[in-house]
């Protein structure tokens, strides 16, 4: 399949807001680089629509943008030269397979993306993989919901859960999701491909949803349905200047916020079922 990739041009700072507001669009996938980041897209599904938000958004922010295409094979190519090693403190180590193991880190995952969002660059995966350190996962039955790599999904099982469902609404992702847990030893991941509903209709433990703004206010009321009395929510994939919006839904809708972290702007949060 061939993409458009769409060169976005900003400050550190700013790059995160953009990719807030363009979330919504169907870009497979973000990279952040030292000048801004890429954001990736079916050919198929490009169209005015996107170069309008885009000029939109110039208008109220400073970045600039290119366009171009990128014909399918060339992919690996792509995001292997933009691609590098992340450390999450000496908990996790994310590398993709062209890169030598770590040393000194409590759990390695190998992620190889292709056209799947969720490599631990983001600052809300980073930021969710730390609420995930003081967890107790044996035992539990988890949600990876958005599950881009599957890289969430995986880290549970290597904390030591072995009942995880994921899902993700791209196809590449859940393809990508499938590959990714065979290569990291957790094949036993159920793997869905579609929205919320498409998961079978139970109960978790813990649910991650590392999507964005509006998928978890539209969800909320599922989510509750969906998780435990007692069980923990993580959350991401929101700026900071919502998240004073994002606890009073979390309230409003059953959930008790507990814990948060910020990192650039963008926020992660891990919250609790009261009832």
């Amino acid at each position: 399949m061939d993409y458009v990739v769409y060169k976005i041009r900003s400050s550190q700072e700013m790059t995160g807001i953009i990719q807030a507001f363009i979330a919504d669009l169907p870009f497979d996938t973000f990279q952040e680089n030292d000048s801004g980041m890429d954001a990736f897209v079916p050919v198929t599904q490009d169209g005015p629509h996107i170069q309008d938000t885009l000029n939109g958004l110039q208008e109220r922010f400073p970045f600039q943008y290119e366009r171009s295409t990128i014909e399918g094979q060339n992919w690996n190519k792509v995001w292997e030269s933009n691609f590098s090693t992340v450390l999450v403190d000496d908990f996790c180590g994310i590398r993709a397979d062209f890169h030598p193991p770590f040393e000194h880190v409590e759990h390695e995952i190998v992620i190889n993306p292709k056209m799947a969002f969720g490599t631990g660059h983001h600052a809300t995966t980073f930021m969710v993989i730390e609420l995930m350190r003081n967890i107790q996962w044996k035992e539990k039955s988890v949600l990876d919901y958005g599950s881009g790599t599957g890289i969430l999904a995986i880290l549970a099982a290597k904390l030591g859960c072995n009942d995880i469902d994921a899902v993700d609404i791209e196809h590449p992702a859940y393809l990508n999701m499938i590959e990714n847990n065979e290569e990291n030893g957790a094949a036993f991941i159920h793997c869905f491909h579609g929205i919320l509903s498409d998961v079978p209709d139970r109960k978790y433990d813990i649910i991650l949803a590392n999507i964005n703004r509006n998928v978890i206010l539209d969800s909320f009321p599922a989510l509750h349905q969906r998780l435990n009395p007692g069980g923990i929510l993580i959350t991401s994939g929101y700026l900071a200047e919502d998240q004073e919006m994002m606890n009073e839904h979390h309230h409003s809708n059953g959930f008790l916020p507990m814990t948060s972290k910020n990192k650039g702007k963008w926020v992660a949060t891990k919250a609790y079922r009261r009832y």
